[in-house]
């Protein structure tokens, strides 16, 4: 930080990583955007894993500054020790329980997750990061929002029918289950059409969600966390 003359607080950067099947990397975000993005650490050939997210902290000394961490949501789960794929607790936040599916958006409280212990509720390895300094990723919460809110909707109602012929290059399964991305969902919020063809059940439903996306994940996103 010297080098590149940058006021240097841990508290003020937080650590985002990224990986794939191919390569690794590790960058310091400002959480105020005041200054550019800091690379340091990236790697080829080298797949995301429990062994090489640990090698990767230890090379930059993470546990010297203990900064904040974001990623997408595999990414946090390997850092945490969890199990990846489909298994029966996914969350590192609570006992949500992927297979009692007759719950699932009935149940509104889920016990919390009091520990991360190795060999239980899907934990196979000792967590890498305090559970407490992960930052949840806006996309994701976005991306989940309208995913909920749209297999919600009736499928017969107008405004169901009405996201098929705004968007008619999104096939009819993606969009019976929800998948749409960020500027598309930014595009529908904006629509007033798409507000009127909702029903009355569904239109008190679609301002809450227009709420949360626009007044807290747009306007809180820029200073913690770009999607």
């Amino acid at each position: 930080m010297t080098e590149l003359k940058f006021e240097y607080k841990t508290s003020d950067w937080r650590l985002f990583i990224d990986s794939s099947k191919v390569s690794l990397k590790a960058v310091l975000l400002h959480n105020g955007n005041k200054y550019p993005s800091v690379p340091v650490a990236h790697a080829t050939e080298i797949k995301e894993s429990y062994e090489n997210m640990k090698s990767l902290l230890e090379h930059i000394k993470y546990n010297q500054y203990s900064w904040k961490i974001c990623g997408d949501l595999k990414v946090i789960a390997i850092l945490l020790g969890l199990q990846l794929g489909y298994m029966k607790f996914s969350c590192f936040l609570c006992e949500w329980d992927s297979r009692d599916k007759k719950n699932h958006y009935v149940k509104k409280e889920w016990p919390k997750r009091d520990a991360l212990i190795p060999g239980q509720r899907n934990v196979l390895h000792t967590p890498l990061i305090n559970p407490e300094d992960v930052l949840l990723p806006p996309l994701h919460i976005k991306l989940g929002l309208m995913k909920n809110f749209v297999k919600a909707m009736n499928k017969n109602g107008d405004g169901f029918c009405y996201l098929k012929k705004k968007f008619p290059n999104i096939s009819d399964a993606k969009i019976k289950e929800g998948i749409f991305v960020g500027p598309q969902i930014r595009n529908l919020l904006a629509d007033e059409e798409f507000e009127q063809k909702l029903n009355p059940i569904e239109n008190p439903h679609g301002h809450v969600f227009e709420m949360l996306f626009v007044i807290f994940l747009e306007a809180t996103g820029p200073k913690t966390m770009k999607s």
